[in-house]
């Protein structure tokens, strides 16, 4: 335990002031990702999504993000899965990114729903066509009694659509986080880090604060 707690590391890379951020956190989160991308960071798009079920216990795993825009943040998932059940439970939700290279997070609390089943499908066919004939085979979060079960799926689903299109299954789509609170953390030195956050009040008018590392 004592070799654990001497992990530690010292952020001098970069700071972050009310004056660098955009009044839009769409818009600074845009320039951060870029920045990100540039980095050429491995899976720079895993964010951490956490959800609550029935009773109140959070739970938290790593999905991809596969869009944002002024609407939100966008994934995709098995909508028969635990988080799908949870989220329709309590639509309330956060993510984080953590990009460690940066030496930044970004924190963000707001309410799910489902994306277009337009969108849902658009996305479906840019898929590899292994990861689609997974979303058919994989009764996600469900008891299963070995991966046996799992390959037998995908044998017998590469066997229905041989030759054919694979066409998105209806218990598989995207899911959009409308954000109400985001906040930007930069890494600082003796973990007096820069924490700017933005909190939604009226509409889309957002209330920017720093907050106390």
């Amino acid at each position: 335990m004592s070799d654990i707690a001497d992990i530690r590391q010292d952020y001098k890379l970069k700071t972050l002031e009310e004056s660098d951020v955009d009044p839009d956190p769409i818009v600074q989160f845009s320039k951060w990702w870029d920045e990100a991308v540039a980095s050429d960071i491995p899976e720079v798009n895993a964010m951490a999504l956490s959800t609550v079920d029935g009773d109140g216990q959070p739970a938290s795993r790593i999905v991809l993000l596969k869009g944002f825009d002024e609407n939100g943040f966008v994934f995709f998932t098995n909508y028969l899965s635990s988080k799908a059940s949870q989220m329709e439970h309590n639509d309330r939700v956060s993510l984080i990114f953590f990009w460690k290279e940066l030496e930044r997070q970004v924190r963000i609390q707001g309410t799910v729903s489902k994306t277009s089943a337009e969108q849902s499908d658009k996305y479906f066919q840019s898929r590899p066509l292994g990861s689609q004939v997974g979303a058919w085979a994989s009764p996600q979060s469900q008891r299963v009694m070995s991966r046996e079960i799992i390959e037998e799926n995908v044998r017998e689903i590469e066997k229905k659509f041989n030759g054919k299109t694979v066409t998105r299954p209806l218990h598989w789509g995207g899911y959009v986080v409308k954000p109400n609170s985001m906040e930007f953390w930069q890494g600082r030195s003796n973990r007096l880090h820069d924490r700017i956050q933005f909190h939604q009040v009226h509409g889309r008018l957002w209330e920017i604060n720093r907050l106390a590392p």
